[in-house]
């Protein structure tokens, strides 16, 4: 048995159809925003403030492992209503939700550790999803896109594992926008047109990979089209590829190059 907490976009999707696929027993704590999952039998909507009743439930379902996937939005802490152990739990979440959203992950992971439940990797079941290195589209970085892409991974090498960047564009070795809070797509919003630069997401230097590992689909591709990106780098089997066929034909289509450090 596994249980599944899944948030919003696609990638929870995706993990839900591997694990049907591969007829594994699970279970679904529903943590999107729109009640995402409502139609799956075995989906259950409890607020995050309810952690004994989430703690019981993974207990009575004779769950050991459970698995993050999809965007978990941080709650309205005023307006949550607590059980027992939430009320016990809770302060840790609220000191977390200052730092970020990655830092509630992780202190959900360190309470359901202290209940003798173990967090696994997000693609566990999906291995396929996270790329090798490699180039993988018809078009290879030049000598000053390698420059630029040096300067970008040295820059998350220095940030701390809690920072909200998991995203950089850099263009003639400098850094012109980098990601805050509001994300990848937000982030490229405010760059100029045809800014020629390279979008590089990886992961901090002591990020926990079992969650929350730089994620790019199609519609990353189409915003590296709309903003003039040359291309994108991402991490070695530390990256969360969705969709990979239609991205590298619109990719090729479109002299984009995928390169996997």
């Amino acid at each position: 048995m596994i249980g599944l907490f899944l948030g919003d976009t696609d990638f929870s999707v995706t993990i839900l159809k591997k694990i049907k696929l591969l007829k594994k027993n699970y279970f679904i704590i529903d943590f999107s925003k729109n009640n995402k999952f409502k139609k799956d039998k075995n989906s259950y909507k409890i607020s995050i403030g309810k952690f004994g009743q989430i703690i019981n439930l993974i207990k009575k379902k004779k769950c050991k492992k459970v698995l993050f996937a999809g965007k978990i939005t941080k709650p309205n802490f005023a307006s949550l209503r607590l059980d027992f152990k939430g009320v016990y739990y809770m302060p840790s979440i609220i000191r977390a939700a200052k730092i970020g959203d990655v830092a509630i992950i992780k202190s959900i992971i360190k309470i359901l550790a202290n209940e003798g439940i173990k967090v696994i990797s997000s693609i566990h079941f999906n291995p396929e999803l996270s790329l090798e290195k490699g180039n993988y589209s018809k078009f290879k970085p030049n000598k000053n896109d390698i420059f630029s892409i040096n300067k970008g991974k040295n820059h998350f090498n220095k940030i701390n594992s809690l920072d909200h960047v998991q995203a950089l564009v850099v263009k003639d070795g400098k850094i012109i926008a980098k990601e805050g809070r509001e994300g990848t797509k937000k982030m490229l919003s405010k760059i100029k047109k045809k800014s020629n630069g390279i979008l590089i997401k990886l992961p901090k230097l002591k990020q926990d990979i079992r969650m929350d590992l730089p994620t790019i689909g199609l519609e990353t591709f189409k915003d590296i089209k709309k903003y003039g990106l040359k291309g994108v780098v991402l991490k070695s089997k530390r990256n969360i590829f969705l969709d990979q066929k239609k991205c590298i034909n619109f990719a090729n289509k479109n002299k984009i190059f995928i390169y996997i450090i």
